[in-house]
């Protein structure tokens, strides 16, 4: 980084504040009470993120007489599902690209079936009132370098060889009329694939709502161990148990209460950057009038959004991962990535310079080795589980809401019968293979970004065996 450059982005950072943007509201509920003594229910969710309010809300309108309770570790939304960008997209498979890969013969029913998932969300936040500032502006994925601009015109046109349709392949100038950035040489839009909205707010809208059609919630309360009880299973508290016929486990990043599942996901550290609110003049330097979500192409990629009161989310890039696979708040804040960030949204904006930022942060999210989530039971059927949705469950935590919920019902539905559905990716190695294996694929992606995309000896022994690990 050329020290002008470096001064710039250290200097666009002194005001902001070490917390994420989305939780920093005024309108941030109270915690509820933890669990003390024993409870018991037809259904225990464990994980008040996305993935446990889904199972939890969709587990009470299958069956209004169903009891269910939901305990959280510390407070409903707190970690990657308050702290993300706000893109819910309706892709179950990490992108079109990533689905033709790897489920080419049932991707048509899979983009159906999230297409579908996508309304779903966009009723529920409209029938429970949940005011998260849902806007279906569509995602554009910007290239940034003639390689990429290759590779969005391949997979715009391998989508419309499989039938699919509204996807808008941009040229430089096309793109740069509805985002203004001198970096941007194409585009490929979707237009009604991704919403932007407030990831907070749908997730404290999500707690009002379980909570209203009488889901039980305890905050506080993680859930320490797993085990049969009779008919059905018990999961201890720091202060109680609960007793329950069946277990939905929604706990993501955090190490699953089955054990045997834990190799399959890794936590990864993403980081992301608001800015202060742009005036007019900044707005006008920049149009954004559709206020779509945009990725750039490269392995070591950008997300950025507008905001509802337009400040700008610059996310993305570094992909940290903790030797051993270790949780640690300390990881939270990363002032190096901080400053690169910084540094590379002045790349995007030069015309924006002066203008600071006022909210830095990061947070573990978990990812599997094929991108997407995997689903499975345990004990006999008692327990059921989601996981590895790298990045993206924003919108498809719904889907593995109702995936868990039908495998606990013990249902062949057309989720069920889901290759994806009833395949594992391939698990993570032990320490310190996998240390070694990450770092030398963060490495070799990083080496790709600056060699017109060209993938070495490393990368494609990794695609070969379905391994990959993405920023």
């Amino acid at each position: 980084m050329a020290p002008g450059a470096m001064r710039t982005a250290a200097a666009s950072l002194t005001d902001a504040q070490p917390v994420a943007y989305w939780l920093d509201d005024p309108g941030r509920p109270g915690a509820v009470p933890a669990l003390a003594g024993d409870e018991r229910c037809d259904l225990l969710v464990v994980g008040g993120g996305y993935s446990g309010l889904w199972t939890a809300l969709l587990a009470k309108e299958r069956d209004p007489h169903r009891d269910v309770v939901l305990i959280e570790g510390r407070e409903v939304g707190w970690a990657a599902s308050g702290r993300n960008g706000g893109f819910c997209s309706a892709s179950l498979t990490h992108g079109l690209a990533n689905g033709l890969s790897r489920w080419p013969g049932e991707l048509r029913t899979l983009e159906d079936l999230g297409g579908g998932n996508l309304d779903g969300i966009e009723s529920a936040v409209e029938r429970y009132g949940i005011d998260c500032d849902f806007e279906r502006t569509g995602d554009i994925s910007v290239a940034t370098q003639p390689h990429q601009l290759d590779d969005l015109r391949q997979l715009h046109d391998e989508a419309a060889e499989a039938g699919f349709t509204g996807l808008d392949l941009l040229d430089g100038e096309e793109v740069r009329a509805e985002v203004d950035s001198p970096t941007f040489l194409g585009g490929l839009w979707d237009r009604r694939g991704v919403a932007m909205l407030n990831p907070a707010r749908l997730a404290w809208g999500l707690k009002r709502a379980c909570h209203d059609l009488g889901v039980r919630i305890y905050e506080n309360t993680p859930g320490l161990e797993l085990a049969r009880s009779g008919p059905g299973m018990a999961v201890r508290t720091p202060y109680g148990r609960v007793l329950a016929r069946h277990v939905a486990l929604g706990t993501n990043a955090f190490p699953s209460l089955v054990r045997r599942v834990r190799p399959y996901t890794v936590p990864v550290y993403d980081y992301a950057l608001t800015t202060e609110p742009l005036d007019e003049d900044q707005l006008g330097a920049i149009g954004w009038r559709g206020r779509q979500g945009l990725s750039d192409g490269a392995n070591q990629f950008h997300y950025f959004r507008i905001t509802a009161d337009n400040r700008i989310l610059w996310g993305g890039y570094d992909a940290i991962y903790p030797y051993g696979g270790r949780l640690d708040a300390a990881l939270d804040h990363r002032p190096e990535t901080y400053l690169k960030l910084a540094s590379h949204f002045f790349t995007c904006f030069p015309q924006l310079e002066g203008l600071r930022f006022s909210h830095a942060w990061g947070g573990a999210i978990d990812t599997c080795s094929r991108f997407s989530a995997f689903f499975g039971t345990a004990h006999g059927g008692r327990v059921a589980y989601a996981a590895g949705y790298t990045g993206l469950g924003v919108g498809a935590t719904r889907f593995g809401a109702d995936v868990m919920l039908d495998l606990l019902a013990g249902e062949r539905t057309e989720r069920t019968e889901l290759e994806m559905v009833r395949t594992k990716p391939v698990p993570f190695p032990p320490e310190p293979a996998a240390w070694a294996g990450i770092g030398l694929t963060k490495w070799s992606l990083a080496r790709a970004d600056v060699r017109g995309g060209r993938r070495n000896l490393w990368l494609r022994a990794m695609d070969r065996v379905g391994l990959g690990f993405d920023s």
